[in-house]
C-alpha cells in the first residue's frame, strides 16, 4: 500500500505520546473519523483481505449484532455531516463518492457478509473492535481487524483486556496499568478519547499481523528488519491513532484503530525535522530490553538512531 504524503499526519514521537503509557486525551467528536486521499485504496484493502481471508480479520460472538448495528448507525450519521466531500447518504444508508459501483466484501453464503461491522468497516479507513463488560473485564466480542499492528484478532478474540495486554511490558494481567486501563473502561461515558501509538515496519504493508508464537520467536532470536538493506530506504513509521467510545444503548465499547504509514525517510522534508527526528531517536534510546523485542526493535534500533540523529544533524 503506497503512501505519498509529503509530511506525516500524525507525529507522537514528537513527546506527546509516549510508548508503552496510557496516554488517552479527551477527543472533539467531530474529530472522531480521520479521512484522507487514501480512503478508497484502504477499502479496496480491506475487501481484498474480506475476500481471502475473511475469519483472520473479522469475529463475532452471538449477540452482538445489535452493537454492531449501532455503530454502523453511528456512522451512517456522522460521515456525511462531516466528510460531504466522500460520503452522502443513501436512503437509510450510506454511499462512498467515487466508488465505482457497488462493492461487494468477499464473503460466500452462508459466512459473515450481513454484519453489521463489515458494512460499517467498508465505510472508513479504520478498523473497528467492541469489547463487552462481563465477569471476567472487557472482553473483545466482535472486530473487524484488517490493519493488525503485530498482534492476532483470532487470539484476542474473547479474551478479557488484562490478557489481551500480556505481552506487553509492565501491562499484564495484576499490573497497575492493567487494572488503570479497566478502570477507565468502566468510567468511559459520553465523552471520546483518543492515544496514539507508533512502531518502525520494513514495509509498507498495511496488513501486518503476529501470533503470539511469532513474537515469542522475534523476541528470542532478535532478527534484524533490515539485514541486506539501507533503514533510511526501507523502514516505515506506522502510526496508530486509537479512539474509544463507550455506545450509547449497549453500553459496550467500540475501539477505532487508523493506521498512518509513511517512509522514514519523508521526516527530512518535515519543517521540523530536526526536532522531530531528535525526539524519535531519545525516545528509541529511552526502550529497555523488554520494550526493544517486544516492538521488535532490538538488533535495528541504534542503526535507526544513527539515522535520526544524521537527519537532525542535517537540519
Amino acid at each position: 500500500m503506497n503512501q505519498h504524503k509529503t509530511v506525516p499526519t500524525h507525529t507522537p514521537y514528537d513527546g506527546s505520546s509516549r510508548l508503552f503509557s496510557i496516554g488517552l486525551k479527551p477527543l472533539d467528536p467531530a474529530g472522531w473519523i480521520e479521512v484522507d486521499d487514501h480512503l478508497l485504496p484502504y477499502l479496496a484493502e480491506k475487501r481484498r483481505l474480506y475476500a481471502d481471508i475473511p475469519e483472520r480479520v473479522f469475529v463475532e460472538e452471538d449477540g452482538t449484532r445489535d452493537a454492531q448495528r449501532e455503530v454502523l448507525d453511528l456512522l451512517v450519521e456522522h460521515l456525511p455531516a462531516h466528510f460531504p466531500q466522500t460520503h452522502r447518504r443513501s436512503g437509510e444508508g450510506v454511499e462512498l463518492v467515487g466508488a465505482a459501483g457497488k462493492q461487494d466484501s468477499g464473503f460466500g453464503a452462508g459466512g459473515f457478509k450481513d454484519a453489521p461491522l463489515i458494512a460499517a468497516s467498508l465505510l472508513v479507513q479504520e478498523d473497528l473492535i467492541l469489547m463487552r463488560r462481563d465477569d471476567s473485564g472487557w472482553r473483545l466480542v466482535a472486530g473487524s481487524l484488517c490493519f493488525p499492528s503485530s498482534w492476532s484478532l483470532i487470539e484476542k478474540f474473547g479474551r478479557p483486556l488484562q490478557e489481551i495486554h500480556a505481552p506487553v511490558p509492565g501491562f499484564g494481567p495484576g499490573t497497575r496499568p492493567a487494572e488503570l486501563i479497566n478502570r477507565m473502561f468502566d468510567g468511559l461515558q459520553g465523552q471520546a478519547v483518543e492515544r496514539y501509538n507508533w512502531s518502525i515496519q520494513s514495509d509498507n504493508a498495511l496488513y501486518h499481523p503476529l501470533s503470539d508464537i511469532q513474537r515469542i520467536d522475534r523476541a528470542t532470536n532478535r532478527p534484524s528488519r533490515f539485514p541486506d538493506g539501507d533503514i533510511n530506504a526501507h523502514a516505515f513509521i506506522r502510526v496508530e491513532r486509537q479512539t474509544l467510545r463507550k455506545l450509547p444503548a449497549s453500553r459496550d465499547i467500540l475501539f477505532t484503530i487508523r493506521i498512518h504509514l509513511d517512509p522514514l525517510r519523508v521526516l527530512a522534508g518535515h519543517p521540523d525535522r530536526a526536532a522531530l527526528a531528535t525526539s524519535f531517536a531519545a525516545q528509541l534510546e529511552a526502550l529497555d530490553l523488554a520494550q526493544l523485542d517486544y516492538k521488535g526493535m532490538t538488533s535495528d534500533r541504534d542503526r535507526l538512531v544513527a539515522v535520526l540523529n544524521n537527519m537532525a544533524s542535517d537540519a
